[in-house]
């Protein structure tokens, strides 16, 4: 049997019952709907299960709508002992494709969990500062989706009550479950492709946006890796590179003269740019010069000759969202480390 805990209501209910100009209460919501305020509790934090009937709940919405009321929630934080908000702090870096699929599947997923994602960029003034700027706001969880975060910034951030902290990155943060996303990997199977199809003078652009170096130092390290390990005795040379299209044919110029037979561009974008440059320069790609791009993107496959490039696939939002949620219910479990990145070179016409 439900029990809708229902009550006369106080006033009629299309009676005025806030001044003009002040936010709704509960209490509001409860005489519009002709209900207790445990009732509109109930409802609007979704709780009691069977309790309350769907005609009731619907009645209840109903006046909250009319009324443009929202639940507070540094109240119902009170009452719980935890914010449920999920800090995801971003990098200073513009987000491509990649990342942007993925914030916006964890964004969806973490409310079906009970949270709320807010999504961060860098805050100045140092990693330190930052976390205690974050502590104030009392989260659950932090994912710090970009590489910074200091041991002594867990701990403030444990500290004020936040139950799980994840951090990106190698090495592992001590405190913290480990994110791990191996930019190396990029530039490893990138190299391993062109020494694969007879490319021996290999060619890292290296982008001279300071921020893009947390991508590119790892990459051309990759590349290096997997070149030594593959003992042919093939040389690489990093390629500093400006988004421009002068920088661009600096760098066809650099090609020609070392007499490289092949270039990982760092992503698609700087080797489209790579690409239209070098075609300028009268050097065929990729019979003279093979060429290799990251990201897969679909402007990847419309130049001519179509892109080869390293796609790299992140796990889907909702598996992460349910391991925020286990790390969240089990906070004294052991540490999480968790690889997030897949990488594959997709093979076309450009090498």
């Amino acid at each position: 049997m439900n029990s809708d805990h229902t009550t006369p209501a106080a006033a009629p209910a299309d009676a005025p019952t806030t001044a003009p100009g002040a936010a709704p209460t509960s209490a509001d919501v409860a005489r519009l709907a002709g209900v207790s305020r445990a009732t509109v509790s109930f409802v609007l934090n979704n709780t009691a299960g069977g309790r309350v009937s769907e005609r009731t709940r619907a009645k209840v919405r109903a006046a909250a709508d009319q009324l443009g009321y929202v639940p507070h929630a540094g109240a119902r934080s009170l009452r719980a002992g935890r914010t449920g908000l999920v800090l995801l702090v971003g990098s200073a870096v513009p987000i491509g494709p990649l990342f942007s699929g993925f914030y916006r599947e964890l964004q969806e997923a973490l409310p079906r969990h009970g949270y709320t994602g807010v999504l961060l960029g860098p805050t100045p003034g140092g990693w330190d500062k930052a976390a205690r700027a974050w502590a104030e706001l009392r989260p659950t969880a932090v994912l710090c989706l970009t590489p910074g975060l200091t041991a002594e910034g867990v701990r403030v951030l444990r500290r004020s009550g936040t139950r799980a902290v994840f951090t990106l990155g190698i090495p592992p943060v001590p405190g913290a479950h480990a994110l791990i996303m191996d930019q190396r990997e990029v530039g490893a199977a990138a190299a391993a492709h062109l020494l694969d199809r007879g490319r021996r003078r290999i060619g890292v652009v290296m982008p001279t946006d300071p921020a893009l170096a947390l991508f590119s130092a790892p990459r051309l390290a990759g590349v290096r890796a997997a070149v030594a390990s593959a003992g042919l005795g093939a040389l690489v040379e990093p390629l500093p590179l400006d988004y421009t299209e002068p920088s661009a044919a600096q760098l066809a110029d650099q090609c020609r003269s070392l007499g490289l037979d092949a270039v990982f561009g760092y992503n698609d974008e700087y080797a489209m740019l790579t690409q239209r440059a070098l075609q300028d320069a009268g050097l065929d790609v990729p019979r003279t010069i093979a060429l290799v791009g990251a990201d897969d993107l679909l402007l990847a496959r419309l130049l001519r000759p179509r892109l080869s490039s390293v796609r790299m696939r992140l796990p889907a939002g909702e598996d992460l969202a349910d391991l925020v949620d286990r790390v969240v219910a089990d906070p004294e479990a052991p540490t999480v480390t968790r690889d997030l990145m897949t990488v594959e070179l997709i093979p076309r016409d450009s090498s």
